[in-house]
């Protein structure tokens, strides 16, 4: 099994991180937060995780071992692969994820693409003795204001600046796409949005 990867980052793409291994490319699949952190030819250390599949072997990168850990729980669950593992770290940190199957917050699990009610409802009940709690314990969320704007706004700011535009491009490009993409819909979609709104200025 391969724990982390170090090395220097070579390339950054929407999804994926490249990092120079002893003179190898070796390609990770990385959240949008995961990105934001990198640097083209600065070093990296990511946690990550290897799946093997009958026709693939992708290797899957993380800021930290909690996230590696929390990717490897979630698969655990009826349904949910890699990928969807991966969407719910984009939309959600560990301790959110521990939070919300702990209260049985539904809602918030729904927020990721890809996860209906039904879903929602079951990542709660086989999850629900194995996530454990929140770093901090549980937050009381009824005491604190509502969020404001769509939960993909925060992965998309920090994956621009990752990839190098200024936080005032990253502001432009949010403003100019808020109205047009759904407040539900997943990071990698919003993404691309903002991507195309800087491309057009």
């Amino acid at each position: 099994m391969i724990a982390y990867v170090r090395g220097s980052v070579a390339s950054l793409g929407l999804t994926t991180a490249v990092l120079d291994v002893g003179g190898i490319g070796l390609e990770l699949q990385c959240a949008p937060g995961t990105l934001a952190d990198l640097r083209v030819g600065q070093a990296a250390n990511l946690a990550a995780s290897l799946v093997v599949r009958e026709d693939s072997l992708t290797l899957y990168g993380f800021a930290d071992d909690d996230e590696r850990r929390v990717f490897d729980i979630l698969q655990t669950v009826t349904g949910v692969g890699p990928r969807l593992a991966q969407a719910m770290l984009a939309v959600h940190s560990p301790d959110a994820l521990r939070q919300a199957v702990a209260t049985d917050d539904v809602t918030a699990l729904m927020k990721v693409s890809g996860v209906g009610r039904k879903g929602a409802q079951r990542l709660v009940l086989e999850l629900k003795d194995r996530l454990g709690a929140p770093a901090g314990g549980l937050v009381d969320l009824s005491a604190r204001p509502s969020h404001v704007g769509p939960a993909w706004q925060g992965p998309v700011h920090a994956a621009l600046v990752g990839l190098g535009w200024s936080t005032r491009e990253a502001d432009a490009a949010l403003s100019a796409v808020v109205l047009d993409v759904e407040p539900d819909a997943d990071v990698s979609t919003a993404l691309r949005a903002a991507l195309r709104s800087l491309d057009r200025g």
